[in-house]
């Protein structure tokens, strides 16, 4: 087993300034639901630096796209719907999605590819890492869990939770070997975890980390066990196989930490020469972390093809982190070429839902206590009663979403619940498959109280208890600290 592999098993799982130009002022007198005339992959086909795969939840990369961004299936019935754009080259139609999954829950299934070469992504098989669903497959994104808005349209990002990936081990037209190619994504820069690996870019084809330079991916998040940057993080890194890298050392590389709401980050690469550029995907340009040759060990790369997203090459899954957009190119991209996706990218208008963003992939600390909401054990099974425990950054069994529905999840497919919809003093909390009753509604307010929406009541430690084991209650509130609840990252 490489290091790296060791390592996880021991935590537990050239454009002109006229194109430039152009680009900058794309929508500044469309109409909301109209995008830009040209998306990223007509300008870097215009680069001389073509997409060999794009995929998006939220918009066209292509001005003349009118094909599906992607699928989803609801789990009333397991019947699926192509999720498509408004118009064409525009934003995803999102009316359609919350149309065919209401009053119930719905998964991604499928991100497809716009760039006509058929580099889709579904649901990953096991890695060297088995994923968390039957057979050892990962788990699908929540289709509902990551609403925003995009020049002025509601849409839905892919949300990964830890367990959560995309793959596909058989591509057309991705760069292998030493080959060149550019890579972009867009992310949630609030969303993220210290743990490998939220990837979204070039792997390899088995699943097993059994060589370095067999990757090409922008990372996104706060791990420190192979590369990192200046301060706390988040930072924009590489994962090249056996390491992220956030420069030509093997460790720190002095890049600073990007915490914008909505983060453009590109890795490319070329023959003994790669370079890390990012930026506030709402506004301004990018600036280049690195730019240099390959760390001592990939050169000359040995790219497979294969394309990720959410996960490690491994299939290691315990990264978070939201996408909204990004491709993989042939060939080198030009800075120029680069800087006008940019500026395409913050004319697309990204912002956060309307009515606020809901808390995405938190934990909820006990006011009186200091503990997080728990599911005892780590456990999935329907009816576990939540609980008081210490808080632990990397559980998964204490990470929580509250989605635009107003539930709260947990593992991406259980929601907090009223047992048996109750509604009097000291019905129990506890986890459940989610199904979009009022009883697994929750309102996250102001005063840091949880209420459900069928009940009124409010999210109790019982007995103002604040030991580990305390269970979870809804009582009425009566604004005591055991009933205040704070979202933490």
């Amino acid at each position: 087993m490489n290091t790296k592999s060791r390592i996880r098993r021991l935590m537990g799982a050239g454009t002109s300034l006229t194109l430039l130009s152009a680009a900058i002022g794309i929508i500044s007198t469309a109409p909301a639901a109209t995008a830009a005339t040209s998306g990223p992959c007509d300008i870097y086909a215009s680069g001389g630096t073509p997409c060999v795969a794009a995929h998006s939840t939220t918009r066209a990369l292509y001005g003349a796209y009118n094909g599906p961004l992607y699928q989803v299936r609801r789990s009333s019935d397991n019947t699926t719907r192509d999720i498509g754009v408004l118009s064409v080259g525009g934003y995803a139609d999102a009316a359609a999605q919350d149309s065919f999954c209401a009053n119930t829950t719905c998964l991604i299934t499928i991100i497809y590819d716009q760039s006509g070469r058929n580099n889709r992504l579904t649901q990953a098989p096991p890695g060297h890492f088995p994923g968390p669903a039957p057979g050892g497959w990962d788990n699908l994104a929540d289709a509902k869990a990551a609403p925003i808005t995009i020049g002025g349209q509601k849409a839905y990002g892919v949300y990964i939770a830890p367990g959560t990936g995309y793959r596909n081990n058989n591509t057309n037209g991705v760069a292998t070997g030493d080959q060149p190619e550019g890579i972009y994504a867009v992310v949630d820069g609030t969303h993220y975890n210290q743990w490998c690996c939220f990837d979204y870019g070039n792997a390899q084809t088995d699943g097993v980390a059994d060589s370095p330079a067999i990757m090409e991916t922008v990372y996104f998040g706060a791990n420190k066990q192979w590369g990192y940057g200046a301060g706390p993080g988040p930072w924009i890194m590489a994962d090249l196989e056996w390491g992220l890298f956030s420069g030509v050392n093997a460790g720190f590389n002095n890049i600073p930490s990007i915490n914008h709401r909505f983060v453009t980050a590109m890795v490319k690469g070329e023959p003994n020469h790669w370079a890390i550029r990012g930026g506030n995907a709402q506004s301004g340009g990018l600036t280049t972390y690195f730019d240099g040759r390959r760390p001592n060990g990939y050169h000359p790369m040995k790219k497979e093809g294969a394309i990720l997203l959410g996960i490690g090459g491994d299939n290691s899954i315990t990264g978070r982190g939201t996408f909204f957009e990004g491709v993989l190119t042939s060939g080198y991209p030009s800075e120029a070429t680069e800087n006008a996706v940019q500026a395409n990218i913050t004319a697309a208008g990204y912002a956060p839902a309307a009515g606020g963003n809901p808390q995405q992939g938190v934990q909820l600390v006990g006011g009186q206590s200091g503990r997080c909401v728990d599911v005892p054990n780590a456990s999935t099974t329907n009816g576990t009663q939540v609980q008081l425990w210490d808080c632990v950054s990397n559980s998964t069994a204490q990470r929580w979403t509250h989605t635009a529905g107003r539930q709260l999840q947990v593992y991406g497919n259980k929601c907090l619940d009223a047992n048996g919809a109750g509604t009097s003093n000291g019905t129990q909390a506890i986890i459940w498959d989610c199904h979009g009753g009022t009883n697994q509604q929750w309102n996250l307010n102001a005063n840091g109280t949880i209420t459900g929406v069928q009940s009124g009541l409010c999210l109790d430690a019982n007995g103002a208890a604040t030991a580990n084991g305390t269970k979870l209650i809804l009582w009425s509130c009566n604004g005591g600290t055991n009933q205040r609840w704070t979202p933490r990252s």
